[in-house]
């Protein structure tokens, strides 16, 4: 393991820039979001030496040669350890402006009739993902932490993973992640291989709770894996998806109006519009910034409010992006007819309500309209945070001005107490321009206090902190749960146990675990031999063997009559406490709802191979006979149909081994095996158990039982045994000899 971990941050681009002026060559770390987030967190932390060294891997904008240049003249002096990738620049163009930003960029912003489907730029897409899993496999080292950003790189954690198996990697998404519906327009490969690659990290952060629960669903609906508490198992590992909104350096912009330039840049605007009331936005030209829309709600407002009109004006300060994309071209040109348009429809010789500006804005420019306006009108259609923001309201020291901001960007979860609007909603925009230009002093200032506490308190600093613990938690999770095979080493010890032990609890499932599954569940008849076994148990008093199924009663009773053992059926619905016991049954609050026998019935019909098994207290579909595919596919939509029928009811859905089953929320396997835990008081008690239904045993007597998973996946239980037919033999094992031994 390596002494001194180091953090590896990967993004598409590197943080720097590198220009060439004759012989000179200048480097400069970029002023972008996540740079100034880790800079940041790195100048507050440098005491804590927890990261020895910081490298940062992205693909340069600039030729190899000047960088060879430059490392051989110059001692790089930046925040990180510089390690760039050169990418042939077709190929680059074919990710970048090809899958990037043609596919990804719109589908993941709601914008699908722009997107454009080809699979040479996915496959460029999955070079270029190779091409930094290679470049990170010559760096990583033992015991390094890899923290993996945004959307162009989504097949990268699964690949790293591949190589490096130990290390920690984390994963953070900076734009919107969308709801399945328009996720699942992507082609069914590409989706399997964007969910498949985000799962290759520990930790997948999101800026919302809803891009969480999008990113969820498709895991469930593309893999069928399904979660709980935000937490993925997958194969060995848990992979956990968190919120983290991205935040600002909240006293780089709160001190800012003390810089003499700023104080210089605002007042030549207020002697400007001095009798003006302020309104400013500042966008990249893209079309999911909303600004036609804006334009639109702007217009309205001085057509239903004239009284406003020469007193006030509109800086609409738009910032030159992807201009080699025609849409973005396009984009351009329409923001420019409209903004001619209000300002020849309304302007006089002395005013004009729009001055618009098409060009970048230095900090100090920007820092000044922040800081000068009354109102920041941020509206995009879609946004993954929105950073302006959070700008605006950190620079108002004074803090007066108001924010108006578009509901459908993710800063909008946080900023409730901004005046939140639909973007499309000219109307409504109109209204809330009249809103903010009339607001009392008095409100302005508590909402802003209030947005100014939260951001000051959750800053970029913090952002990656939570997200740093987040990924060390969740490792620290992963080796607290990490499962081991059973050998014939573990197997002797508790052989010498079991021997020992004056009261002995074994709780068995039975599907699975003791027999293999069968297409039909009533053919799944227990072998003479798993009889004869049985009723060995039985004979002494101090093993109490209980079996532990979602099966029904009647079926357990017959197929185990005359054995003393005690049955749990239906998952504890229903329990007999020995051969002899009086079977006590849970009583419903209420029979399960003819809905959900109808939805089962429908899914059936459309899915040759498919039935319902009706048991005393639960309803469950069963596929296994299904054609893989079309199982896998239906019954993903079946869970998905019964999430929302049962919403706010007491019952709850078990996804489990080629079933799905509706029970009572209430009932389940972990309250079974406690309550006989607590009653038998055994010095020896073994769990063992291979469905997702066994994980609520696993996790209620973790610490009191030996609790062994059979067959593949991630499990709470301690140990693993690889299929049903070795589970059985090892319980052989593990109680002949120690009976053998008995008899001596």
């Amino acid at each position: 393991m390596n002494q001194c971990p180091r953090l590896i941050i990967v993004s598409n681009r590197l943080p720097i820039q590198l220009t060439e002026r004759g012989d000179k060559i200048s480097l400069r770390e970029s002023s972008g979001g996540l740079v100034s987030a880790m800079r940041s967190f790195f100048d507050r932390s440098k005491s804590d030496g927890e990261y020895k060294e910081k490298i940062w891997i992205g693909s340069a904008d600039f030729p190899e040669a000047r960088w060879k240049k430059f490392v051989f003249r110059n001692t790089v002096s930046t925040s990180f350890t510089i390690d760039p990738i050169f990418l042939e620049a077709r190929e680059y163009s074919k990710f970048y402006n090809g899958f990037c930003n043609a596919t990804l960029w719109p589908l993941f912003h709601y914008f699908p009739s722009f997107v454009e489907f080809s699979d040479s730029t996915f496959k460029a897409y999955e070079r270029v993902n190779q091409e930094f899993c290679k470049k990170i496999s010559n760096v990583v080292q033992p015991g390094d932490t890899v923290w993996i950003h945004d959307y162009q790189l989504m097949l990268l954690p699964a690949m790293l993973r591949e190589k490096h198996p130990e290390i920690s990697i984390g994963y953070f998404h900076h734009i919107p992640f969308p709801s399945y519906e328009i996720f699942r327009m992507m082609n069914r490969p590409w989706r399997e291989r964007i969910v498949s690659g985000l799962l290759g990290a520990d930790v997948v952060g999101f800026h919302t709770d809803e891009y969480v629960q999008y990113f969820l669903d498709a895991v469930q609906k593309v893999l069928g894996i399904a979660h709980s508490f935000r937490t993925v198992q997958v194969s060995s590992r848990l992979v956990q998806a968190g919120v983290f909104p991205i935040s600002i350096d909240y006293e780089k912009f709160h001190q800012a109006r003390e810089t003499k330039a700023i104080r210089v840049e605002r007042e030549a605007i207020r002697k400007k519009f001095s009798n003006h009331k302020i309104i400013f936005s500042v966008d990249r030209l893209d079309y999911t910034k909303g600004i036609t829309h804006r334009l639109f709600g702007f217009e309205r407002f001085l057509e239903q409010h004239p009284e406003w009109q020469q007193k006030i004006v509109f800086i609409l300060v738009v910032i030159p992006s992807r201009q080699i994309v025609s849409k973005y071209n396009e984009r351009k040109k329409m923001i420019e007819e409209q903004v001619g348009q209000i300002n020849g429809k309304y302007s006089t010789l002395q005013w004009q309500p729009i001055l618009y500006r098409y060009n970048t804005l230095s900090f100090d420019e920007l820092m000044a309209l922040y800081q000068v306006a009354d109102v920041a009108l941020i509206t995009p259609l879609r946004d993954g945070m929105n950073l302006v923001a959070k700008e605006f309201v950190a620079s108002r020291k004074s803090q007066d001005g108001v924010l108006i901001l578009s509901e459908l960007a993710g800063s909008a979860h946080e900023m409730v107490e901004a005046l939140l609007v639909n973007p499309t909603d000219k109307t409504a925009m109109a209204a809330s321009i009249a809103e903010a230009m009339e607001m009392p002093l008095e409100e302005q200032k508590r909402r802003m206090q209030l947005l100014q506490d939260r951001i000051r308190e959750y800053d970029v600093a913090f952002w990656v902190r939570s997200f740093i613990d987040a990924l060390n938690s969740s490792k620290a999770l992963q080796a607290e749960r990490t499962q081991q095979v059973i050998d014939n080493r573990i197997t002797v010890q508790w052989q010498e146990a079991f021997f020992k032990a004056k009261r002995r609890l074994l709780l068995m499932d039975y599907d699975g675990t003791l027999v293999s599954f069968n297409d039909r569940p009533e053919a799944a008849l227990p072998p003479p031999e798993l009889l004869s076994w049985f009723r060995a148990l039985g004979e002494c008093e101090q093993n109490h063997v209980v079996i532990i199924s979602g099966r029904d009663y009647e079926t357990l009773a017959k197929w185990f009559d005359g054995i003393n053992l005690s049955i749990i059926a239906e998952h504890g619905a229903c329990i007999r406490p020995g051969e002899a016991g009086m079977v006590r049954r849970k009583r419903l609050s209420r029979p399960i709802h003819p809905s959900v026998r109808s939805t089962l019935e429908l899914f059936t019909k459309r899915c040759p191979g498919s039935f319902v098994e009706e048991k005393e207290f639960a309803l469950a579909w069963h596929y296994r006979s299904v054609e893989p595919e079309t199982g896998f596919n239906k019954s993903r939509e079946l869970v998905d149909c019964l999430q929302h029928l049962i919403r706010n009811s007491t019952l709850s859905i078990v996804d489990g081994n080629k079933v799905i089953e509706v029970r009572q929320a209430d009932i389940n396997k972990g309250a079974a095996a406690a309550e006989f835990l607590d009653l038998q008081r055994a010095d020896f008690v073994l769990a063992i158990g291979d469905d997702v239904t066994d994980e609520d045993m696993f996790e209620s007597i973790r610490d009191r039982a030996i609790t062994v998973k059979v067959g593949p996946g991630f499990s709470c239980a301690k140990y693993r045994l690889p299929e049903s037919v070795s589970a059985f033999m090892f319980l052989q094992e593990l109680t002949t000899q120690v009976h053998a031994q008995a008899q001596i």
